[in-house]
């Protein structure tokens, strides 16, 4: 391997073959007598990868680092929380057809909408969460995605209490709605930041997801989107 050399004087560098190691020669540039330095001798920057941990004789790291195990969503988590979600809507539309004058109480719509919120948490969380950042998973997960869906479906009790005070029931204007929607939505999103740690545009996106599926379930339920 060729030997770095550097100049004293012009401080011009240079490599010469290991043949030179230990002599002495006039630099290619401005003729000064330099000397070339030993392979024993030779100054050697370590690079980030040295700097490993402690290494043995023949070269190997003693301790090996700890590598980071990410807990990654297998997609059966992904498909059950989609089952679920339309088996949810399958059953809200079967007891819609079986009510002879359509009206479904409202009980079973607050239990619709109590039922879809772990699902649909749980998977817009899968799919929204940063990666860069360790996953909740076990008990930690199941509390988190617990609190995130009770505020998401409380959001909509809190909608019915402000369409049954302040404006005829079930009937609020567009304008109206433009005030309230909102409102809900930034309880939503201080959910899913707050309980899931999403940066606050997947926290509007996750609420949206679930916001989008319940106003589905309205529907079906033979009631207006709000």
């Amino acid at each position: 391997m060729a030997i770095s050399v550097t100049c004293p004087k012009c401080h011009t560098r240079f490599k010469v073959s290991d043949q030179y190691a230990g002599k002495r020669g006039p630099c290619p540039k401005c003729k000064s007598e330099i000397h070339v330095p030993k392979k024993e001798e030779e100054v050697v920057i370590a690079g980030p990868a040295d700097f490993e941990g402690q290494k043995g004789v023949s070269g190997e790291l003693v301790l090996k680092p700890i590598e980071r195990e990410e807990t990654k969503f297998h997609p059966v988590v992904v498909v059950t929380s989609v089952a679920g979600t339309i088996a949810v809507l399958a059953v809200a539309l079967v007891i819609r057809m079986g009510t002879p004058d359509g009206q479904v109480s409202p009980a079973i719509l607050t239990m619709g909408a109590l039922l879809l919120a772990p699902g649909l948490v749980l998977a817009g969380y899968a799919f929204l969460r940063d990666s860069d950042l360790e996953p909740y998973s076990g008990l930690s997960l199941a509390i988190r995605v617990g609190i995130c869906s009770l505020v998401y479906a409380f959001t909509w009790a809190i909608y019915a209490i402000v369409v049954g005070f302040l404006f005829a029931p079930g009937h609020p204007e567009l304008l109206q709605l433009g005030f309230i929607v909102p409102c809900l939505a930034a309880v939503g999103i201080l959910a899913a930041y707050s309980s899931l740690d999403l940066d606050p545009t997947n926290s509007f996106f996750h609420y949206s997801l679930y916001l989008g599926v319940t106003v589905i379930l309205r529907l079906i339920m033979g009631m207006s989107a709000f």
